[in-house]
C-alpha cells in the first residue's frame, strides 16, 4: 500500500530537516514548513518565512499574512481549502553592522539553488492544479527561468511543469502580498489580478 500523503510529506520534511542541518551546521535554522490541505487544487507560494513565520512556524502569519488573508476573503477562499508554502523554508536575514539589527532579506541564490528541488517534491505530493506564487522568487523557481518579473507577467496564468517529474501545472503570478506595504500603488493592481485569479480558480 502506497503511504499517505501525511507520511510522505513528514518522511520529506525530515529528510528536509536533516538536509539543512548538515549544510548549515552550527546555524541554529529553524525550519517553517508548508501548511494546509495536502489535497488542495490551489497552492501558495512564497519566498521565504520572516521573524514572525520563524517565531510560529507557520507561513504567512505577520503583517503580510494579513495582506494575504485579506485577499483570501475576497477570493471567497479559506486557508484550510489551500496549501501554502514557500521556496525557502529558513529565515533569510541580515545583521546591522551598527546596530546588531536582524532584519529581513530576499533568499540568495545558494538558498533559493539547495531548496528548489525540495519544493518540487513537496508540490509533487500535493499535486495542485494550480499554484499561485507570491513575488519574483516563487516566481523564477517555479517558472525555472530567472529572467521572468513579476512586474511583466502579473496576472498572467503560464503553463509550467515543474522538477524531474515534470508535473504540469497552472502557474499564476502574483505581486508579493508585502510589496502592498512599501509601494501603495501595488494596492489596485493586487486587486485588478485577484479578479482575474478567481476565473481560473481551479474546482474543489
Amino acid at each position: 500500500m502506497r503511504p499517505s500523503k501525511q507520511k510522505r510529506m513528514e518522511r520529506l520534511n525530515r529528510e528536509y530537516s536533516l538536509y539543512f542541518i548538515d549544510i548549515y551546521k552550527n546555524q541554529n535554522k529553524v525550519l517553517v514548513y508548508g501548511e494546509g490541505n495536502l489535497d488542495a487544487k490551489l497552492a501558495l507560494v512564497g519566498e521565504a518565512p520572516g521573524r514572525h513565520e520563524t517565531v510560529q512556524g507557520r507561513p504567512f502569519v505577520g503583517q503580510a499574512g494579513k495582506i494575504l488573508d485579506e485577499f483570501l476573503g475576497i477570493l471567497g477562499l479559506n486557508r484550510d481549502e489551500l496549501y501554502i508554502t514557500s521556496v525557502v523554508k529558513f529565515r533569510p536575514f541580515k545583521v546591522n553592522p551598527d546596530t546588531g539589527g536582524i532584519s529581513n532579506r530576499p533568499p540568495n541564490k545558494e538558498e533559493i539553488g539547495l531548496s528548489k528541488s525540495w519544493l518540487f517534491k513537496e508540490l509533487s505530493i500535493v499535486k495542485p492544479s494550480m499554484v499561485v506564487s507570491l513575488g519574483n522568487i516563487a516566481l523564477q523557481t517555479l517558472a525555472n527561468n530567472p529572467k521572468l518579473t513579476i512586474g511583466k507577467v502579473h496576472g498572467t496564468p503560464l503553463d509550467v511543469e515543474l522538477g524531474d517529474k515534470k508535473l504540469p501545472i497552472t502557474l499564476f503570478p502574483l505581486y508579493h502580498p508585502a510589496s502592498i506595504i512599501y509601494r501603495k500603488e501595488l494596492r489596485e493592481i493586487y486587486l485588478e489580478d485577484l479578479s482575474k485569479l478567481k476565473n481560473y480558480l481551479p474546482s474543489s
